[in-house]
This record gives C-alpha cells, sequence and structure tokens, in this order.
C-alpha cells in the first residue's frame, strides 16, 4: 500500500476525529457553565451531587467512562446498542470535559474582585447587564490560557474512541499498519493532530489578543 493509498484511506477517520472534536467543544462549552452554576448553587443538595459530578468525571479515565457510557445501557436495562455508539463517545466526551470546563469558568468568575460588582451597581447596571458587559469579557480573558490546554487535550483524546471500536484516525491507522506491517500510518495521524493542535493553538492566540482590550 503506498503512501497516498494510506492517506486516502485514513481521510475519513480524519473526518470523524474533527467530528468528535466539534460537536464535544458544541455541547461541553455551554454544558461547562451549567455545571459551574449548580456547583456554586446557594442549595447545598444542589451544589454538593454537582461537586460529586465534577469529582466522579475528573478523578476516573475517560477511556472507563466511554465504556460505562457505551455498555451500562445493555447490562443494566438490556437495552439493544446498536448504532449506539457514536452517541455513546459524544455523550462521554461531552460530559467529562464539561465538568473541567465548569471549574475553569468558576475560577474565572472567582478571579473577579467584588468591587467589580459593587461598581457596577453603583452606575446603575442590572445583574445581567452587569454580567455580561463587565465580568464575562473579563472571565474570557482570564480562562482563555486555561480553556486552550483543554481544547488541545481534547484534540489528542478523540484517540479514545478507539476503545468503542470506532474507526477515528487512531483506530484506522492501527489497523493499516498491523495488516502492511508499516510504522507510516502512525506518522501520518501524528501529524494530523499535530496540525490540528497547531491550528487550535494559532486560533485561541488570536482570541487572546482580541481580548487585550481588556487589559
Amino acid at each position: 500500500m503506498t503512501f497516498t493509498t494510506m492517506f486516502t484511506t485514513m481521510v475519513p477517520g480524519m473526518l470523524r476525529t474533527c467530528a468528535i472534536f466539534f460537536l464535544t467543544l458544541l455541547f461541553a462549552l455551554p454544558l461547562g457553565m451549567v455545571v459551574m452554576l449548580l456547583r456554586r448553587s446557594k442549595n447545598t443538595v444542589v451544589s454538593t451531587i454537582t461537586k460529586g459530578f465534577i469529582a466522579i468525571m475528573r478523578g476516573t479515565p475517560l477511556m472507563l467512562q466511554l465504556l460505562v457510557w457505551y455498555f451500562a445501557p445493555y447490562y443494566l436495562f438490556h437495552l439493544s446498542i446498536s448504532g449506539y455508539r457514536f452517541p455513546a463517545i459524544l455523550i462521554g466526551f461531552s460530559l467529562n470535559y464539561a465538568a473541567y470546563f465548569a471549574e475553569i469558568y468558576r475560577a474565572g468568575i472567582e478571579a473577579i474582585p467584588t468591587g467589580q460588582y459593587e461598581a457596577a451597581q453603583v452606575l446603575g447596571y442590572s445583574k445581567a447587564q452587569t454580567f455580561f458587559r463587565i465580568i464575562l469579557p473579563q472571565v474570557i480573558k482570564t480562562i482563555l490560557p486555561a480553556v486552550t490546554n483543554e481544547v488541545i487535550t481534547l484534540v489528542k483524546d478523540t484517540s479514545l474512541a478507539f476503545a468503542l471500536a470506532y474507526a477515528e484516525v487512531f483506530s484506522i491507522a492501527k489497523q493499516i499498519s498491523s495488516s502492511q506491517t508499516s510504522f507510516t500510518p502512525f506518522l501520518i495521524a501524528g501529524v494530523f493532530y499535530f496540525v490540528a493542535n497547531y491550528i487550535v493553538a494559532y486560533v485561541m492566540e488570536r482570541l487572546e489578543e482580541a481580548f487585550k482590550y481588556y487589559d
């Protein structure tokens, strides 16, 4: 098998990896905000349950979580899991990363001095105006480096989908490498991950520069 053939065979896997990446961000970023708000709730029960959720998501391997989400419906409720592989992957990734994003959001909000809220109140801003016009831009600027690290980690973590026999780029590279006794597929996969992370780092760096207005 030539290099071109290997690369062409791996392209569908690259697209599936991109799908996992973008859909996870689509769900995990807003879900992380919800989890953060529940984590900061004044209701002790809600706050405690949310803390437990975050502890489990951050304290157990993502691969294990993927296996649980995929096989749990069958083992617990004897439901068919045919066609459930990709949804299970999205659920596992989204909930795991939502927990991490929630803690990043919380750290960003708690880093804002109380005086910012008091000044906004004196100026007559409502709570919503205070949050969206004053607090949120500063929070985004503060958390961007941490969010960038998580997003870069997500690019690499997409390879864990191979645990559910999902044909993303790493799984296909492994299959081709075994059948062809070649190291080339791993090099192609490595370049793909590197380029993807380079693009992520570039985009996030541009965002950080855009928010320097709030320095």
